[in-house]
């Protein structure tokens, strides 16, 4: 097929969007640790970009989209991308979509590492996003994304990764911050945010690479990335409301770090809908993420686990909630890509998305699990408790965030 000019620019301009979602993460995260941490938890999310970035290159894209073995993953034949450079795929360049997909793979580990933030050694953290983004999300991307992997063959629809991304990143979340165990003196000492003006600054980029995210999934300039652009965008919009509004009814007040949250829980559960579903679906689909995210939240006190900045309860939660509801409200005539869901009369749908949420989830938490335990054993996974009084940024990086 010929290449479009109009695709392609648009593809591009995703990609950086995308690509400024990592950035937007690290600040998201950094302003909600203690200021002796800012650095370390910025540097999970920087650190995440040279190191996905060549594993990408060399095998990472040949595993989540090369030739598929069985529909498990792929082969080895895209390795170092050289058979691309000629190549188009639809109606852009082979490699357009290789780096847009990568930025999608660079984000992820960095999302899991809101649930370790200010306890987890850096080299064992280096360590860990290179194997888990190569036995976690590349099969990972490969089941549902490539054609012929085998949950895309079952139906599963997850228009920008739902599923891939945010329910993989969210459920190796949860074990990691059971393994990792509590930050010391959690939760009878606070743990207070150093700086949420970061943390609004960091979601208002978000919101903004968000549109890349989702609408640069259609792989065109047309309908379907002006469908998902409003779709994400009242996904957002509905999502933050959906937090406030549960939580000036348990508290009182609302709060900036609500807002924030929650239009990041409406983001993340339009997600895998949001080129599959209409703007009055993408309201409903962000405002229960964002009211179901912020129970979530408060709950892992109950439950008696640290996750740190909530990767667990924004990601996982809203991941699976978004996969669940896009085969509720998904709609045919909207993409004929996808496939009508429970409401337009095909209730079978939500077999395949339930089969994908729990596959997915119980792949990442045991290989999260496994890798963990590994690492430990081989390098330590936790800094000393006398280094994590000190904070990571002394101890890890041997520098401060700020002057004084």
């Amino acid at each position: 097929m010929k290449v479009d000019t109009g695709d392609t620019a648009w593809l591009l301009v995703s990609t950086a969007l995308v690509l400024f979602m990592t950035p937007g993460l690290a600040l998201f995260y950094g302003g909600m640790v203690r200021r002796k941490n800012v650095l370390s938890t910025l540097m999970h999310a920087f650190a995440a970009l040279p190191i996905v970035t060549l594993q990408w290159v060399l095998f990472g894209y040949s595993l989540a989209f090369g030739p598929s073995i069985g529909g498990l993953v792929g082969g080895l034949g895209y390795a170092g991308l050289a058979p691309l450079a000629t190549e188009a795929r639809g109606t852009v360049p082979h490699l357009a979509f290789c780096a847009f997909q990568m930025m999608f793979a660079v984000i992820t580990p960095a999302l899991v590492a809101g649930a370790f933030a200010e306890r987890m050694r850096f080299p064992a953290y280096a360590v860990f996003v290179l194997l888990w983004s190569t036995l976690v999300y590349d099969p990972v991307a490969h089941w549902v994304w490539s054609e012929s992997g085998w949950l895309f063959k079952m139906g599963a629809l997850d228009f920008a990764g739902g599923t891939v991304v945010h329910l993989s990143a969210g459920a190796s979340a949860l074990v990691c911050a059971v393994v990792l165990g509590k930050r010391v003196g959690y939760p009878h000492e606070r743990h207070q945010p150093h700086n949420l003006t970061m943390t609004l600054t960091g979601a208002g980029i978000l919101w903004f690479g968000w549109f890349g995210f989702n609408a640069g999934s259609a792989l065109g300039s047309g309908a379907l990335a002006a469908l998902s652009i409003v779709t994400t965008h009242v996904g957002a919009a509905a999502g933050a409301l959906g937090w406030i509004a549960v939580e000036w009814w348990q508290r009182g007040k609302p709060t900036a770090l609500g807002v924030a949250s929650g239009l990041v829980a409406g983001l993340v559960g339009i997600t895998p809908a949001a080129g599959f579903v209409s703007p009055a679906a993408a309201a409903v689909i962000g405002f229960v993420a964002g009211a179901a995210c912020y129970f979530a939240v408060v709950g892992k006190e109950r439950l008696g686990y640290d996750d740190a900045l909530d990767a667990f309860g924004v990601h996982g939660v809203g991941g699976a909630i978004g996969a669940l509801l896009t085969g509720v409200f998904a709609q045919k005539a909207l993409n004929d890509a996808g496939r009508d869901g429970a409401l337009a009369g095909n209730v079978a749908q939500l077999g395949p998305q339930l089969a994908g949420i729990v596959v997915v989830g119980l792949y990442a938490a045991i290989v999260t699990w496994l890798l963990l335990k590994a690492i430990d054993k081989v390098i330590g996974l936790r800094v000393a408790e006398d280094e994590e009084r000190e904070g990571l940024d002394a101890t890890e990086h041997g520098e401060t965030g700020y002057a004084s």
